[in-house]
């Protein structure tokens, strides 16, 4: 990451400072991320991060020169580079909610014959990090491992956003408002207002069918040992097989799994040093 700061020190343009360089660097890192294996090509980078071409090329550069980014000869689309996964690896002991989850989406496939979740925020999204298969014939492909949506779209992201304040809860609903109008038929802010006092009275969220027809979710949030969100886990399943005696059942494997993976987290939190937590806090604010 110094690397890559001292790649974009010769990058101001104008008034654009070092760290509005950095900025606008992680912007583009994270565009190309979204794009996962598919790649990205310039000409979407530019669209997506508002830059002119030139300065999205240079900032890429810096980028490749870090190793954050690579580039394949052939189509020149944009894809992760190897540095992230090193960093990946050296942060998963201490960001690792996927692996803590890991044995509780086992279970909860194993027990439903359904497919489960476990789903994290990324500013205004949720993000799915895993996807468990069940045994059940009949699957729904509602959410695939790297999907996003906004938050209140879904089981697992209406449950995390319902874990917020209420203050915070309408500043996103204004700003995903009209990704929501553009690409989900289904949904309007007082909708996800209503889902949301739902799952805060039931204590899980449900999604009847609303992003993919016929394709039901119900989630319950994780919380990490001071209360703030840590993800989410959830199961999908066609809507024949959640009715409302069967969402009671499903809501009860969940609410044991999710103790788990929080006594999992309150494990790993409890064993660190108080500066060390306090140093995690600012880290993963607002993740």
């Amino acid at each position: 990451m110094q690397e890559m700061i001292e790649n974009l020190s010769g990058l101001r343009e104008g008034s654009v400072s070092g760290a509005q360089a950095v900025e606008r660097a992680l912007q583009l890192l994270s565009i190309v991320g979204r794009a996962a294996e598919k790649g990205v090509a310039l000409a979407e980078v530019v669209a997506d991060s508002g830059l002119n071409k030139p300065t999205a090329r240079r900032l890429l550069m810096a980028l490749m020169r870090s190793r954050l980014i690579e580039q394949d000869e052939l189509t020149r689309r944009y894809y992760l580079g190897g540095e992230l996964y090193v960093l990946g690896m050296l942060a998963s002991r201490r960001h690792g909610l996927l692996e803590m989850a890991g044995e509780s989406l086992k279970r909860l496939s194993s027990v439903s014959a359904d497919t489960s979740f476990v789903s994290m925020r990324r500013d205004d999204y949720a993000v799915c990090l895993h996807r468990e298969e069940g045994t059940h014939p009949v699957r729904t492909h509602a959410l695939l491992t790297g999907d996003q949506n906004p938050l209140g779209v879904g089981a697992g992201s209406l449950a995390m956003l319902a874990t917020l304040s209420d203050g915070e809860i309408e500043a996103i609903l204004c700003r995903i408002e009209s990704v929501i109008a553009a690409h989900y038929p289904g949904y309007s802010p007082e909708i996800v207002r209503a889902d949301i006092a739902r799952t805060r009275e039931v204590g899980y969220a449900l999604n009847p069918g609303r992003v993919i027809a016929n394709s039901w979710g119900i989630g319950m949030a994780i919380l990490l040992p001071d209360g703030r969100l840590a993800g989410a886990l959830s199961i999908a399943a066609i809507d024949s097989r959640m009715g409302e005696q069967r969402q009671k059942e499903l809501a009860a494997l969940l609410t044991q799994e999710v103790e788990r993976v929080q006594g999992k987290l309150k494990a790993l939190f409890g064993t660190q040093k108080p500066a060390v937590r306090a140093e995690r806090k600012l880290q993963t604010k607002g993740s």
